[in-house]
């Protein structure tokens, strides 16, 4: 059980696939809004670590439900809410390699993820790039230390402060729509957790009349490794200090009528240290006006 010790889900994922917000360098317009329920889920039997190797460990899983929200108050002032309303997590049984009894029983636990609130607004909303910054506060409202031994979570117990800056532009492949955004920021983070940097740059084209649009996404979290490691928590946590990936994420999203549609992804990451290496998934239904 020490190897997972280090462990941490791409919650990056689940905080901002999401940390590219669905409107990238452009705020909703006022009165505008995109908002979307999603199912998130892991499960993983292995992971990088601190030198970037892969190695098995106990199957470790979560799902999360979501809600993720954004509204123009005006043509530059946007509000982000990604609320979990609920969120499971579990590890299954340890079990010995030469007798198969159980040497540690595998547990659950089902609450609500750490919330995140932010506000984005448009620098620049007119001409050829459209560039915004991002305020985004995370809110300590999951679960840090569920179990019997305080080793399951569905938030990491700290409050932070992420500053992001994203860029976009719209253009033309054929007849066919098509938009590039690049993002960077920088978060802040309390309790002894590391600052970190996060990075990332994303294409979308649309099809079929602008129903079907594919998306790729390349993103990253580099750790500053700033933090006090003695006021984090060491247990067998799937939040961790340190966690570095960069992750590749697919995702195709089609419009049933002109403002409902459906969505699907994944994610996996092409690198990492003290990280999980399997692949996350995501289906969602959302609406937009």
């Amino acid at each position: 059980m020490q190897t997972i010790t280090k462990l941490s889900i791409i919650a990056f994922i689940a905080l901002f696939s999401q940390s590219a917000l669905a409107g990238g360098g452009w705020p909703q317009p006022k009165g505008g809004g995109f908002f979307k329920v999603s199912e998130w889920w892991l499960i993983s039997d292995q992971h990088f670590t601190d030198s970037g190797e892969i190695d098995p460990n106990t199957t470790f899983g979560i799902f999360t439900t979501s809600l993720y929200a954004e509204y123009g108050f005006t043509d530059r002032i946007t509000g982000v809410l990604y609320f979990p309303f609920f969120s499971r997590n579990y590890f299954n049984n340890t079990l010995s390699g030469t007798t198969g009894e159980v040497l540690v029983p595998g547990e659950a636990i089902n609450s609500i993820g750490d919330i995140n609130i932010a506000v984005k607004y448009g620098l620049v909303t007119k001409g050829p790039i459209a560039l915004s910054a991002t305020l985004l506060f995370g809110l300590p409202s999951g679960n840090d230390r569920g179990g019997s031994a305080g080793n399951l979570q569905t938030g990491d117990g700290e409050f932070n402060q992420l500053l992001q800056i994203d860029a976009g532009t719209s253009f033309k492949i054929a007849e066919h729509n098509a938009y590039a955004n690049i993002y960077a920021g920088f978060n802040n983070r309390t309790n002894g957790f590391s600052d970190e940097l996060r990075f990332g740059i994303e294409g979308g084209v649309s099809w079929l009349n602008d129903r079907l649009t594919t998306t790729v996404r390349l993103f990253g979290i580099s750790s500053l490794k700033n933090g006090d490691s003695t006021d984090v928590p060491n247990s067998t946590s799937i939040f961790a200090n340190n966690s570095e990936h960069l992750t590749v994420s697919p995702e195709v999203s089609y419009l049933l009528t002109d403002k409902v549609g459906v969505s699907a992804s994944f994610g996996s990451a092409l690198a990492g240290s003290i990280i999980f290496a399997n692949t996350s998934y995501e289906v969602g239904v959302f609406v937009k006006f």
